[in-house]
């Protein structure tokens, strides 16, 4: 539990709060807090910030119902920063995306990230990843990903076979929108599949990185 007492709070009486998800590590927003909403975030398990704007208490999701539960609140070294680790309950953004952090400012170098008409494909699949492990959560009604989790690893391997033939399937008949769309399609899965094996994407993109990362003649 966190020591309300031990947070250093700015001459203004605020302390900024990074909220990130708990599931993903994805960081959502930057908000701040003063003394009453830390105490209220504390004991309601739900966020609540200080609006600088509108000098006011304000409650995350009071209104669009996109709340955020907490699962544990932490300070740094200095303790002068607080990072509130949720459970979305929809998106963080006003805007209406999973993080307010959406705006891209700055891209690697082109030989460290590729990317594609101005958005960085990794940055895709991080937001999948976190849809889908919000579906392992919450299984919303009437969503195929909770269809996938309810039925288990069999259907989801099953559905990874499927997937595999059809690219298999439209690579051999030289159909280039049916091979994008059918790979789409297996890299949905699998990643369905790697969440159900509680496998993180970056684990799979950090051995890609040290194969990359291979001097040539260990290739031979």
């Amino acid at each position: 539990m966190i020591n309300l007492e031990a947070v250093r709070f700015d001459e203004k009486g605020l302390v900024p709060a990074i909220v990130q998800d708990a599931s993903t590590k994805e960081v959502l927003t930057l908000a701040y807090m003063n003394g009453e909403s830390l105490v209220k975030t504390v004991e309601t398990r739900e966020t609540w910030f200080w609006s600088r704007s509108r000098g006011e208490l304000w409650h995350k999701g009071a209104t669009s119902g996109n709340t955020q539960r907490v699962v544990e609140m932490r300070y740094d070294c200095d303790q002068d920063a607080v990072l509130v680790l949720v459970k979305p309950n929809g998106p963080a953004c006003h805007k209406g995306e999973d993080t307010c952090f959406h705006e891209v400012v700055l891209t690697a170098k082109s030989h460290e990230v590729a990317t594609f008409g101005g958005f960085d494909p990794t940055s895709i699949l991080s937001r999948l990843e976190s849809v889908i492990a919000s579906r392992a959560v919450d299984k919303p009604d009437g969503s195929y990903t909770t269809y996938l989790f309810e039925e288990g690893v069999d259907k989801i391997l099953k559905k990874v076979g499927e997937e595999a033939a059809e690219v298999i399937i439209a690579a051999k008949n030289r159909d280039r929108g049916e091979l994008t769309w059918e790979v789409a399609d297996l890299l949905f899965h699998v990643m369905v599949l790697l969440r159900e094996q509680d496998v993180k994407l970056d684990e799979v993109l950090a051995v890609l990185e040290e194969r990359h990362a291979k001097k040539p003649e260990d290739d031979q």
